[in-house]
Protein backbone atom coordinates (compact mmCIF):
# COMPACT_ATOMS: atom_id res chain seq x y z
CA UNK A 1 0.00 0.00 0.00
CA UNK A 2 1.24 3.69 -1.09
CA UNK A 3 0.23 6.43 1.08
CA UNK A 4 0.86 10.24 0.53
CA UNK A 5 2.80 11.34 3.36
CA UNK A 6 1.15 13.93 6.11
CA UNK A 7 3.02 16.84 8.04
CA UNK A 8 2.60 14.09 11.14
CA UNK A 9 4.49 11.37 9.49
CA UNK A 10 7.61 13.68 9.41
CA UNK A 11 9.79 11.37 12.35
CA UNK A 12 8.78 8.27 10.64
CA UNK A 13 9.96 9.75 7.07
CA UNK A 14 13.32 10.46 8.79
CA UNK A 15 14.02 7.36 10.33
CA UNK A 16 13.89 6.04 6.90
CA UNK A 17 15.89 8.82 5.60
CA UNK A 18 18.80 8.61 7.78
CA UNK A 19 19.53 4.97 6.28
CA UNK A 20 20.22 6.62 3.35
CA UNK A 21 21.36 10.49 3.92
CA UNK A 22 23.02 9.46 7.60
CA UNK A 23 25.11 13.10 7.27
CA UNK A 24 21.95 13.85 8.87
CA UNK A 25 20.19 13.58 12.84
CA UNK A 26 16.79 12.12 12.61
CA UNK A 27 15.77 15.61 14.35
CA UNK A 28 17.47 17.59 10.91
CA UNK A 29 15.89 15.23 8.55
CA UNK A 30 12.44 15.41 10.73
CA UNK A 31 12.23 19.02 11.13
CA UNK A 32 13.60 19.17 6.66
CA UNK A 33 10.31 17.13 6.45
CA UNK A 34 7.79 18.61 8.19
CA UNK A 35 9.09 21.87 6.50
CA UNK A 36 8.38 20.53 3.60
CA UNK A 37 5.29 18.97 3.84
CA UNK A 38 3.96 21.91 4.78
CA UNK A 39 3.98 23.24 1.16
CA UNK A 40 2.36 22.17 -1.75
CA UNK A 41 5.55 22.11 -4.24
CA UNK A 42 6.32 18.94 -2.95
CA UNK A 43 5.15 15.74 -1.93
CA UNK A 44 6.62 12.16 -0.21
CA UNK A 45 5.03 9.03 -0.84
CA UNK A 46 4.94 6.16 1.67
CA UNK A 47 5.35 2.76 0.93
CA UNK A 48 3.89 0.03 3.52
CA UNK A 49 4.11 -3.64 3.50
CA UNK A 50 1.13 -4.79 5.83
CA UNK A 51 1.66 -1.61 8.58
CA UNK A 52 6.02 -1.42 8.58
CA UNK A 53 6.75 1.83 6.97
CA UNK A 54 9.55 0.17 4.35
CA UNK A 55 10.50 2.83 1.49
CA UNK A 56 9.38 6.75 0.84
CA UNK A 57 9.75 8.83 -2.23
CA UNK A 58 10.13 12.48 -1.71
CA UNK A 59 9.46 14.74 -5.47
CA UNK A 60 8.99 18.29 -5.83
CA UNK A 61 8.16 20.43 -8.33
CA UNK A 62 11.45 22.68 -9.60
CA UNK A 63 11.01 25.86 -11.49
CA UNK A 64 14.35 27.20 -11.96
CA UNK A 65 16.49 25.05 -15.07
CA UNK A 66 16.85 21.11 -14.35
CA UNK A 67 19.72 19.69 -16.73
CA UNK A 68 18.54 18.18 -19.60
CA UNK A 69 14.76 19.49 -19.70
CA UNK A 70 13.17 21.82 -21.81
CA UNK A 71 9.79 22.54 -19.88
CA UNK A 72 9.08 23.68 -16.73
CA UNK A 73 8.12 23.11 -13.69
CA UNK A 74 9.78 19.94 -13.83
CA UNK A 75 8.82 16.96 -11.25
CA UNK A 76 12.20 16.19 -9.58
CA UNK A 77 12.94 13.04 -7.41
CA UNK A 78 14.63 14.29 -4.16
CA UNK A 79 15.38 10.52 -2.66
CA UNK A 80 13.91 7.46 -2.78
CA UNK A 81 14.87 4.82 -0.31
CA UNK A 82 13.54 0.87 0.59
CA UNK A 83 14.57 -1.19 3.07
CA UNK A 84 17.30 -4.01 2.02
CA UNK A 85 15.22 -6.61 3.45
CA UNK A 86 12.38 -4.66 0.82
CA UNK A 87 14.10 -4.33 -2.27
CA UNK A 88 13.83 -6.37 -5.69
CA UNK A 89 9.96 -6.38 -5.51
CA UNK A 90 8.97 -3.60 -7.39
CA UNK A 91 8.30 -0.91 -4.11
CA UNK A 92 10.59 1.99 -5.93
CA UNK A 93 9.18 1.23 -9.14
CA UNK A 94 5.77 1.86 -7.46
CA UNK A 95 6.82 5.12 -5.57
CA UNK A 96 8.67 6.61 -8.61
CA UNK A 97 5.36 5.92 -10.23
CA UNK A 98 3.08 7.76 -7.43
CA UNK A 99 5.38 10.76 -8.04
CA UNK A 100 5.27 10.43 -11.80
CA UNK A 101 1.75 10.63 -11.32
CA UNK A 102 1.98 13.50 -8.98
CA UNK A 103 3.99 15.54 -10.86
CA UNK A 104 1.82 15.32 -14.15
CA UNK A 105 -0.80 16.45 -12.09
CA UNK A 106 0.81 19.21 -11.09
CA UNK A 107 1.15 20.17 -15.31
CA UNK A 108 4.87 18.53 -15.81
CA UNK A 109 5.63 17.36 -18.95
CA UNK A 110 9.25 16.46 -18.15
CA UNK A 111 10.20 14.02 -14.92
CA UNK A 112 14.18 14.71 -13.53
CA UNK A 113 16.42 13.17 -10.80
CA UNK A 114 20.21 13.04 -10.30
CA UNK A 115 22.66 10.68 -8.23
CA UNK A 116 26.18 10.90 -6.61
CA UNK A 117 29.03 9.89 -9.53
CA UNK A 118 29.65 6.57 -7.91
CA UNK A 119 26.23 5.70 -6.56
CA UNK A 120 26.06 2.67 -9.25
CA UNK A 121 22.88 1.51 -7.58
CA UNK A 122 21.12 4.56 -8.12
CA UNK A 123 22.32 5.08 -11.72
CA UNK A 124 21.32 1.68 -12.22
CA UNK A 125 18.03 2.23 -11.06
CA UNK A 126 17.48 5.19 -13.13
CA UNK A 127 18.59 3.37 -16.21
CA UNK A 128 16.14 0.44 -15.35
CA UNK A 129 13.03 3.00 -14.92
CA UNK A 130 13.60 4.79 -18.32
CA UNK A 131 15.61 8.00 -17.51
CA UNK A 132 17.97 8.64 -19.92
CA UNK A 133 21.06 10.52 -19.14
CA UNK A 134 21.24 13.97 -19.28
CA UNK A 135 25.02 14.91 -18.61
CA UNK A 136 28.10 13.43 -16.61
CA UNK A 137 26.97 15.03 -13.52
CA UNK A 138 24.51 12.24 -13.53
CA UNK A 139 21.32 14.34 -14.00
CA UNK A 140 18.35 12.18 -15.42
CA UNK A 141 14.89 12.85 -17.10
CA UNK A 142 12.25 11.45 -18.92
CA UNK A 143 9.07 12.34 -20.16
CA UNK A 144 5.58 12.13 -18.56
Amino acid sequence: MIKKAKVEDAEKIANLAILMWNSNSVNELTDEFTNFLSHESGQIFLKYHQDELVGFAQCQLRYDYVEGTNTSPVGYLEGIFVKESYRHNGYAKELLSECEKWAKQKGCLEFASDCELNNDNSFNFHMNMGFEEANRIICFVKEL
